[in-house]
């Protein structure tokens, strides 16, 4: 168990350099949950020697959400499509079957979220935003019935798209919103899913340009233009880049250098930030990344030099990755945490367990995973956060209708 023999319980990784701050002080309350998580489990090995992904109780907890949710979940009244989606994605990578009378359900009202002038918004009657655009479009794809993929109104989509778009390349959110990353990102994956792209479209125009001035020193991405590099963002940028097949424009080896350090010594999970704290939902922030890295540098000539030994991964510790998340991250109530200590929500079980399929699935389709079989999710696609079944349907799907006027 390498893990464990990182130290004891009052090990301490992190070095503030003789000077506690309020970030050193809580990194080393993270370091010291962790650690007693770990060292819990390691006292149990007698009676259950091998970690479980504990898969009915997650999904009990995720059809439940579908049903019903309570009062706490109020401030989401304008993130209702992303519950949907949250809940469907994670369903899906469980390998939860969802019953065709809830699939309609969720299509009629993800159909009530769409504005007349195109896009979804976060609830009924609310004004189209990019964010639950993509979040509904993502849920529909990942429903994969008919019903679901004629829901999408394209036509109205498209213009809502060419509403948003900026001179300069970049979208925003909404009518008179914000500009960055996250922005271009939503409209490149749901015009990508919906067959809204093609060599005519110039919806995208210059938009490849101001992503690749996103890319800091640092390597990672900011949300803007000079902004500080952050996981979620990076992400965005990158994975826009790639869809769009430009990928090639940003500095390969300095993003891989900042997202690798990302991934906490101790912990074995991911921050999003230099200096911030774990945090599960960075497993497939930043953990996603790097399937996206690994695949350019294959095709740039292949990985050189020490990257060349972890070919067959995805040039970080996967392992690592797995053994926070199962260990630390598991509600005993079903769902998972952002770390201990922390309450379950939707967002970080979605992103927990896309990370996890992430870093189960290796390159050359060979899976490595922590604990027994049953513990290995569904493959995620790494660009589109969505499982490879329900991408290639979608595309299919969509890829035979025609190009919606402009």
């Amino acid at each position: 168990m390498d893990w464990l023999e990182k130290g004891d319980g009052d090990m301490k990784l992190n070095d503030d350099e003789g000077l506690a701050t309020y970030s050193s002080i809580e990194q080393e309350g993270v370091e010291h949950n962790v650690m007693k998580k770990f060292k819990d489990f390691e006292e149990l090995m007698d009676i259950q020697p091998e970690i479980f992904l504990t898969r009915d109780r997650h999904i009990d907890y995720l059809l439940k959400g579908l049903n019903m949710l309570s009062k706490s979940y109020e401030c989401l009244d304008a993130s209702r499509p992303w519950l949907c989606y949250w809940i469907v994605h994670s369903l899906n990578l469980l390998e939860e079957e969802i019953p065709e009378v809830m699939k309609s359900r969720i299509c009629k009202f993800l159909g009530k979220c769409q504005h007349p002038k195109g896009g979804f918004g976060g609830g009924p009657g609310q004004i189209a935003h990019l964010a639950p655009t993509y979040a509904a479009v993502n849920c529909l794809c990942s429903l994969q019935t008919e019903e679901a993929y004629n829901t999408i109104n394209r036509n109205t989509l498209l213009e809502f798209l060419w509403r948003m778009r900026q001179a300069d390349g970049s979208f925003t959110m909404h009518d008179d919103g914000e500009t960055d990353t996250r922005s271009i990102y939503c409209a490149v994956s749901a015009a990508s899913l919906t067959g809204l792209l093609n060599e005519d479209l110039e919806l995208f125009n210059n938009s490849v340009q101001w992503l690749v001035r996103c890319q800091t020193y640092e390597g990672g991405m900011g949300g803007c233009p000079g902004a500080e590099a952050h996981g979620g963002y990076t992400f965005c940028g990158y994975a826009a880049l790639v869809i769009l097949d430009h990928y090639k424009l940003v500095d390969t080896d300095r993003m891989l250098r900042w997202v690798t350090n990302k991934q906490m010594k101790m912990e074995g999970g991911f921050q999003g930030r230099t200096n911030k704290l774990v945090d599960a939902c960075y497993s497939f922030w930043q953990g996603g990344l790097l399937p996206l890295i690994h695949n350019t540098l294959e095709q740039e000539g292949g990985v050189e030099g020490e990257v060349a030994e972890a070919q067959e991964t995805w040039l970080y510790d996967q392992m690592a990755l797995q053994h926070y998340v199962l260990h630390c991250c598991q509600c005993s109530f079903g769902g998972l945490i952002d770390k201990p200590g922390k309450s379950r929500d939707y967002y970080h079980t979605c992103y927990a367990l896309s990370g996890l399929s992430s870093s189960q699935h290796c390159p050359n389709n060979h899976a490595i995973h922590v604990g027994p079989k049953t513990n290995v999710l569904v493959a995620v696609h790494p660009a589109y956060n969505l499982t490879y079944d329900s991408v290639q349907k979608a595309m299919h799907h969509f890829v035979n209708l025609p190009l919606p006027s402009q």
